[in-house]
């Protein structure tokens, strides 16, 4: 076997059986690995910490912009983010196993419903805006039981049986994955025109052919594709989150929808949404800054560093 098969073989089974693992887990015993891991990750020396710490002097430098963050403060809170994204995936993986009655138990739609039953009700396409923060699929697996299910879109991620576990999972707690690609953009047009149901992380630019704005205080990229799909199907644009804790709760958060009336030219039109998701996302990210899951490069800085 070529090393590079060997290595994509050996990611499957590593993530198939630690996702199996951590389902069957006792609940403490899986709470208590992640807590362990995202210690280690912490206080492990790499480049993603680093990476990571700049994403949170901005976060920071934002809150207060007359005083430069304390890095040590920067350092405490970028070690909080680790133990924050271990808890997201062990909570993710034995999400798909987790009964209905638990998934209600412990999700709670703290603030917005209405403009959700609003958007619902009235038959046009709704998509849901979402940043990178706590763990989203608590909260598509909620709406799909209560009749919502959501369609998303996901990168593919090597070797191809991962990805379609992940896709399996996904579609196990009530989702549907479409993998990015030629034919996703068609598809959410044509889910979105017959009134469905989209969700879409959208805090990151990953093509890198994204809609200038800016964003915590610096210029950068954010993906067209929400606004511009809201504007050529008239559907509802909502800008969400969903937070992981206190306890073993999730919380979501709705915000109002976004103003999609046409006032100038479709360019025009979607730097204005866009802009202003990243003004939304600011907000939400700034409520736990631990939470948001961002470690890769966003800024043209980043890069360039």
């Amino acid at each position: 076997m070529a090393p590079e098969r060997f290595r994509a073989a050996a990611t499957f089974v590593a993530y198939r059986f630690s996702g199996a693992g951590l389902g069957v887990l006792p609940e403490p015993v899986a709470s208590a690995i992640a807590a362990a891991v995202g210690s280690a990750m912490a206080w492990r020396p790499h480049g993603d910490l680093e990476m990571r710490e700049r994403h949170l002097s901005r976060v920071l430098a934002s809150s207060s912009p007359a005083v430069a963050p304390d890095p040590a403060v920067v350092r405490r809170w970028a070690r909080r983010s680790y133990r924050s994204y271990a808890r997201y995936w062990v909570e993710g993986a034995r999400l798909p196993s987790t009964p209905p009655d638990v998934v209600r138990r412990r999700f709670v739609l703290d603030s917005g419903y209405e403009h959700l039953e609003r958007a619902f009700e009235s038959g046009r396409g709704v998509l849901l805006a979402l940043p990178h923060i706590g763990s989203w699929e608590w909260g598509g697996a909620w709406l799909a039981l209560e009749g919502h299910s959501m369609t998303s879109v996901a990168e593919r991620i090597e070797p191809p049986a991962l990805f379609r576990w992940f896709v399996e999972q996904r579609e196990a707690m009530g989702l549907r994955i479409v993998p990015l690609g030629d034919e996703s953009g068609r598809i959410l047009l044509r889910e979105l025109r017959s009134g469905g149901f989209v969700g879409l992380l959208c805090d990151r630019d990953i093509v890198g052919n994204g809609v200038p704005v800016e964003f915590f205080g610096e210029r950068t990229t954010l993906p067209a594709g929400p606004a511009t799909i809201a504007l050529r199907t008239d559907a509802w644009l909502i800008p969400a989150a969903v937070y992981s804790g206190p306890g073993d709760a999730h919380f979501g958060m709705v915000t109002t929808p976004l103003d999609t009336s046409r006032t100038g030219s479709l360019r025009a039109d979607v730097a204005r949404l866009t802009q202003e998701l990243a003004r939304r996302f600011e907000r939400m990210v700034r409520r736990a800054p631990e939470q948001w899951h961002l470690y890769g490069p966003n800024w043209p800085s980043d890069r360039d560093g």
